[in-house]
């Protein structure tokens, strides 16, 4: 095996974009997903969540990430569902397909570490996005949430926890309108946070 065992534990910095996405437009969910959860929506409208992630030292692994979730429910319970993810790590790559169904690609990341007020991100053919982080909230902020996937033909559920310390920030994409984000062509997210020195641990273990 060429990647850590489960469960990771990384470290690093991101920024983090909710979406509202009108529900006929929304990334579809493998079939093998959709006929146990659909998208979770409010006024015919679903989110989207978006991250630039920078994986850094004190981690099993380091290397920089883009990704996009669709917030779902799988009867009462809210999840997070990753549809398009792309890594400059061939392990990470390998890891996340063959531990939790993640189905991470290989891409050119161009995304300086956001340790200062404002970085621009690249996804070579993808997205685009300059960032910058605002005012610091008080303490550092936990979650616990799962991630739901499919792997091997049926739904795998993982649960993810983090810490860290979370700032306001801006977000000014640009997408490629006929790239693979092209739901997200010409929207501006609702709501975009800073998290800064993050401590993560994913899957089980």
């Amino acid at each position: 095996m060429s990647y850590p065992p489960e469960p990771w534990h990384l470290r690093g910095q991101m920024y983090v974009s909710l979406w509202p996405v009108p529900r006929a437009q929304l990334p579809p969910l493998p079939a093998a997903l959709a006929a146990q959860a659909r998208p979770l929506t409010v006024a015919g409208r679903g989110v989207v969540g978006t991250a630039w992630v920078d994986y850094g030292p004190g981690g099993v692994l380091q290397y920089r990430e883009l990704l996009s979730a669709v917030l779902v429910r799988r009867g009462r319970r809210p999840l997070v569902s990753i549809v398009d993810i792309w890594v400059d790590s061939p392990t990470s790559r390998d890891g996340g397909r063959e531990l939790w169904g993640i189905p991470k690609e290989l891409a050119e990341l161009d995304f300086p570490t956001p340790s200062g007020p404002a970085t621009h991100a690249r996804a070579g053919g993808i997205a685009e996005a300059r960032l910058a982080a605002g005012p610091r909230l008080p303490g550092r902020w936990p979650a616990r949430f799962s991630v739901i996937q499919v792997l091997g033909g049926q739904p795998k559920t993982s649960p993810v926890r983090a810490r860290a310390a979370v700032r306001l920030a801006k977000a000014t994409w640009q997408v490629v309108p006929d790239g693979p984000l092209a739901y997200l062509a010409g929207r501006r997210p609702l709501l975009t946070l800073a998290l800064r020195d993050f401590r993560m641990g994913f899957g089980r273990g």
